[in-house]
């Protein structure tokens, strides 16, 4: 058998045949592989576990048995259990139909460039990577196996702002879009850290259950264990992490990038950097987005605020700032201490749109226009699936996903460059055509990221 850690994907094909692509008869289920079965990735499993379209055939976690584990393995004991997902596809690639990675973000690229290769169908959370390079090659590996599902977990793409947004477009209600303000307002988890920090965190003893060295993945240098890289606390750090605008921004620009057809911006500015430092993320930013003309649509702008008192301007007649029930609250601080949910303001020639996250609906401000809109509105479809149960369907062949790589991906690369600009603190502009960063070379030589670390090099073939 195949030494996992070796593989590549050529390898990988000799090893184990070609990709076995599946198209079950109707009903039968779809084979699954969770990676990630704590935290989001528990949560990932319970969602496709309420579809009844999954039947799980492997969990892997690199801390299985940790608390945030056993929830997931009480309730499916008889599940094999793996520490490494190179282990697991090797002793049960064959076994597997399609992989949900619900994983920290620096560790779904090797994983799922691995799982694509060996002829799997691919659901993982957002953000797709966290550089720009490894986005590009994970929609490059999506576009070379094109009978191959794949899905980002921005679960609100398949609930009733996706198709409301799609319906109003074609209908002409949102035309002429110029500018957008996103916001999540609540408290992070580094927002009460010290921005003078001079150095990482101490070294402190790797916990039994943990498997610290695959945990680490592609990142280098490698870091000395520390209780702040894991457990959502690696959402705080650029080198693992994509912040406030990787955690949220697939929830709040999602449809506005997809049906406007924003692609990649030209400019990305740091308006506002509180508390910014060369390790983890800052404690409020604004960052301004330019897009071009593209498709007979007007320049439009997206100014993206995080940070708990860095609230976007709020236009006249916004109405009831109350709490959306379909907002879930964020993993560390709660929505009623936001002084604005989570969300989006759209302001086009004619008219202003207020809308929440996730599959929040928009409305049209102010009120009295909302009113005199109303019987010019489309009659906006019924989801057929939720984003779970899309996914699976897609695998058994009846739907086509809704966030795939050739979607998701533009999009994960708009946060991407985000995070550079919050990263440097500074202005970039970046060469649509070509995909590199003109003004400022370590920001273009960022794009890739270092080099792997010696042992991962494999997954960036496509």
């Amino acid at each position: 058998m195949l030494s996992a850690a070796s593989a590549v994907p050529s390898m990988i094909t000799k090893a184990y045949g070609a990709p076995a692509l599946i198209n079950p008869f109707a009903g039968q289920k779809v084979k699954l592989a969770c990676i990630g079965i704590g935290n989001q990735g528990g949560s990932d499993v319970m969602s496709f576990d309420k579809t009844g379209l999954a039947e799980f055939v492997a969990f892997c976690d690199t801390d299985m048995g940790a608390p945030q584990t056993e929830a997931v393995l009480k309730k499916f004991p008889d599940v094999p259990r793996f520490q490494d997902f190179r282990t697991m596809f090797d002793k049960m690639g064959n076994q597997i139909d399609a992989v949900a990675i619900g994983v920290p973000d620096h560790s779904h690229f090797a994983i799922t460039m691995m799982a694509l290769a060996l002829g799997k169908h691919v659901y993982v959370e957002k953000p797709m990577a966290r550089t720009f390079h490894e986005v590009e090659l994970m929609m490059a590996a999506a576009k070379k196996y094109p009978k191959l599902s794949t899905q980002m977990g921005n679960q609100g793409h398949s609930d009733a702002n996706y198709f409301q947004f799609k319906a109003w477009k074609e209908a002409g209600i949102i035309k002429d879009v110029t500018a957008i303000s996103a916001h999540m307002n609540n408290a992070r988890r580094w927002h009460g850290w010290n921005a003078n920090i001079k150095s990482l965190p101490a070294k402190e003893a790797i916990p039994a259950t943990l498997d610290w060295d695959t945990w680490h993945g592609v990142v280098q240098p490698v870091h000395d264990y520390n209780h702040d890289y894991i457990n959502g606390q690696w959402r705080c750090w650029y080198d693992f992490g994509m912040g406030a605008l990787g955690d949220w921004g697939a929830h709040l620009i999602d449809t506005a990038h997809e049906f406007l057809e924003l692609g990649l911006p030209y400019e990305i500015n740091m308006l506002k950097a509180e508390g910014h430092n060369d390790f983890f993320f800052p404690h409020s930013s604004t960052i301004l987005f330019r897009f071009p003309e593209r498709n007979h649509m007007p320049a439009c702008d997206i100014t993206w605020y995080d940070g708990v008192n860095n609230l976007p301007p709020i236009p006249a007649g916004y109405g009831v700032l109350g709490l959306d029930p379909n907002i879930p609250p964020p993993s560390s601080g709660t929505l009623q201490s936001a002084k604005l949910n989570p969300g989006k303001i759209i302001y086009s020639k004619e008219l202003t749109f207020k809308g929440g996250s996730h599959g929040s609906t928009l409305s049209i401000i102010p009120e009295e226009k909302a009113k005199e809109m109303a019987s010019r509105l489309p009659e906006v479809p019924k989801s057929p699936s939720n984003h779970y149960a899309n996914f699976l369907k897609a695998c058994m062949g009846e739907e086509k996903t809704r966030s795939p790589f050739a979607v998701a991906g533009p999009l994960s690369q708009v946060f991407c460059l985000g995070v550079l600009a919050q990263h440097l603190n500074t202005k970039l502009l970046f060469d649509r055509k070509t995909k590199t960063i003109t003004n400022n070379k370590t920001a273009n030589e960022m794009l890739h990221g270092l080099p792997p670390r010696k042992g991962w090099e494999q997954y960036y073939k496509v």
